[in-house]
């Protein structure tokens, strides 16, 4: 039987959305083991002086736990 967890974190980047999500998969990895999948829950742009200054994405993360 094979048990999942999903966590939910943020990941910010000054490129664009897919690089946000590139870095929280990246760095979720680093932390979880056995990572499966991820989705996005929610995204924004945040706004400095009238212009985009950076993409934020929420994600929720999925690792399967150890036994």
């Amino acid at each position: 039987m094979t048990v999942a967890r999903i966590t939910e974190i943020s990941a910010v980047s000054k490129k664009s959305f897919e690089d946000a999500v590139a870095m929280g998969v990246a760095r979720a990895n680093k932390t979880l083991k056995n990572v499966k999948g991820a989705w996005i829950k929610d995204q924004e742009v945040m706004v400095e002086k009238g212009k985009v200054s950076g993409y934020k994405v929420i994600l929720k993360v999925t690792f399967v736990l150890a036994d």
